[in-house]
């Protein structure tokens, strides 16, 4: 017996690729490119600048944490809208990657010792966010996926 209830599938308007090398430089970088695509949207300023926190929350995490801080590493940046006014983001690495995802994603958990990190990373994303999943191998990296529903005023 078929599903009654149909589910409307969403329709790609326009996207971006591009990858960068894990400086911190390009943090700043990472969220300008999100805010030309994301503008096409025509977003609050509330919600542009909670994207772009998000961005610049997972590309720091894949700088920091799934490089160390090795500028030889490749972040990937994939950025698309849907035409329900929803944008979806990924970031990926191919750093360390995390050992506890659940972990990793509480308040105030860092792995960093020196004491210069909060811990709040996934948390600020979390909050900025409609949805965010993270997966994540040891040793072959780390791929944040979120996704906004950017209104229409």
């Amino acid at each position: 017996m078929k599903n009654l209830k149909q589910t409307k599938k969403r329709m790609i308007l326009n996207e971006i690729k591009t990858s960068f090398p894990s400086k911190s430089i390009n943090e700043s970088m990472s969220r300008i490119i999100i805010s030309s695509i994301l503008c096409q949207l025509d977003p609050t300023l509330d919600e542009l600048a909670d994207i772009k926190t998000a961005v610049s929350e997972a590309v720091t995490n894949s700088i920091v944490h799934g490089y160390e801080n090795n500028p030889g590493g490749e972040i990937k940046l994939y950025a698309c809208y849907y035409d329900d006014n929803t944008i979806k983001i990924i970031i990926k690495d191919k750093g360390k990657g995390i050992e506890d995802i659940k972990k990793a994603m509480q308040p105030l958990y860092t792995t960093d010792e020196s004491g210069e990190r909060s811990g709040m990373g996934f948390p600020i994303m979390q909050s900025f966010t409609d949805k965010i999943r993270v997966i994540s191998t040891p040793g072959k990296g780390a791929t944040v996926i979120f996704e906004k529903k950017i209104s229409r005023e």
